[in-house]
């Protein structure tokens, strides 16, 4: 290869990792605009301070429905007509769901638009990341996915910064963006492993193998499993910080957008330190294990600040964010884990399916704050918290014990509908 051919084709790979990072950034802001304008939006179409955390529990879930459709959806397109087809048409309905959320004046409608924008979320991460993956170095790939986490997750501060204008404007403006993006995205170019693997007379995009295989099924299960413990953390601990604040006799009231920002930004530095901890040890499996230990005394000290302050709270939350800074090594692990013809169907699926997994957690924490509640405890949604902590923890690391180490893997390999689980391309 020229000189200039080199040239020519490390600057599509940085174009290539920086839309797919800007993509990111816009899916954050879009996916927790509704967790940070939740108490002022749910007020102004008429929802009660009773309701509100039930009824808050419900929309989100409906979004996490939509993110587990989604994530099917986009998946199998990705792999059957290319990953940057999935890029236009998922950014294309979930900003166009983010104006008519604006809209949006009663809770059925707004609960139904958020289902909505969540199959529209569901395709950018795993769209991108699979890109990242398949195009740069099996040696560098690694930094790629880091970039695209890193400047995404600060989508999250972005959307709290946002929210201060007013709710309506707030998914308004995410609309706004996504479409900003869409016209940037003209310039991205498809994998060529994916060009490779359209030729190859194999099964693509069958979302069925990754359960037609006892092998490849436990392989795909414990991906999800291993992301749980995030989802848990941002999507009820911090997210109910209002309430959780309540029962630590907080000194004032905690603020779910300051939670959700200061997590996120935590995050991001979590996320470019696990990239480069798992770029020295060569090893994304120990630093997941590291990261999930941790976090989880991080939410130990939280629920164990009495008396909170807005201080502490923000302290507390980039704590908790850095030490779950591990989405982009997850993502990137599922990524690794499979052939390139099911590979988007795995990198969108697995993702969602974590988020998606918001709605049995919540369920389960539900169950427990009403039996802690009816056996007369004053802190139930505490306690609740520390079993729920403690049990998605578990979960996860079995998981993880079960993946095998696939930095530095070579992933130019298709898998066979059958028995046989891959064969080479190259």
């Amino acid at each position: 290869m020229s000189d200039n051919a080199i040239q020519k084709n490390a600057k599509n790979v940085t174009f290539l990792v920086i839309v797919a990072a800007l993509g990111y950034f816009v899916d954050i802001y879009d996916l927790l605009i509704f967790s940070i304008v939740r108490v002022q939006s749910l007020h102004d179409i008429g929802v009660s301070d009773v309701e509100m955390r039930t009824k808050g529990e419900f929309i989100i879930n409906m979004q996490m429905f939509g993110l587990l459709l989604g994530g099917i959806l986009w998946g199998i397109i990705g792999d059957k007509f290319g990953r940057i087809r999935v890029l236009f048409g998922s950014i294309l309905l979930y900003s166009l769901a983010n104006f008519a959320n604006g809209l949006a004046t009663d809770y059925y409608t707004y609960a139904a638009v958020r289902f909505i924008a969540g199959i529209g979320l569901a395709g950018e991460l795993g769209a991108g990341i699979t890109l990242v993956s398949e195009t740069m170095s099996k040696e560098k790939r690694g930094y790629g996915t880091m970039i695209v986490a890193v400047v995404g997750l600060f989508g999250a501060a972005a959307a709290n910064m946002v929210s201060k204008l007013g709710w309506q404007n707030a998914y308004f403006i995410g609309g706004g963006l996504g479409m900003l993006l869409l016209l940037l995205r003209v310039g991205t170019f498809e994998s060529g492993m994916f060009k490779q693997a359209e030729k190859a007379e194999v099964s693509k995009g069958n979302f069925w193998m990754l359960f037609n295989n006892r092998k490849r099924f436990f392989k795909y299960l414990n991906c999800i499993l291993i992301g749980m413990p995030l989802w848990f953390v941002v999507g009820i601990l911090i997210t109910q910080s209002p309430e959780i604040g309540k029962e630590l006799g907080a000194a004032e009231p905690l603020s779910a957008g300051t939670g959700v920002m200061y997590t996120y930004i935590g995050l991001s530095f979590g996320d470019m330190f696990a990239g480069l901890f798992a770029q020295l040890t060569k090893s994304r499996r120990l630093t997941m294990l590291v990261f999930q230990l941790i976090s989880v005394i991080s939410v130990i000290v939280y629920l164990n600040l009495h008396g909170i302050t807005h201080t502490q709270f923000v302290g507390i939350c980039l704590f908790i964010g850095f030490f779950i800074g591990y989405w982009a090594t997850f993502v990137t692990i599922a990524s690794e884990q499979f052939g390139t013809n099911i590979r988007a169907t795995v990198t969108t699926t697995v993702p969602n399916f974590v988020r998606g997994s918001l709605i049995p957690i919540t369920w389960a924490f539900e169950f427990l704050v009403k039996h802690f509640k009816a056996q007369g405890y004053q802190n139930s949604l505490i306690i609740a918290s520390y079993v729920m902590m403690g049990l998605v923890t578990v979960i996860a690391l079995l998981a993880l014990s079960q993946l095998k180490e696939s930095f530095s893997k070579d992933l130019n390999y298709i898998e066979k509908n059958d028995p046989v689980s891959d064969i080479n391309i190259a």
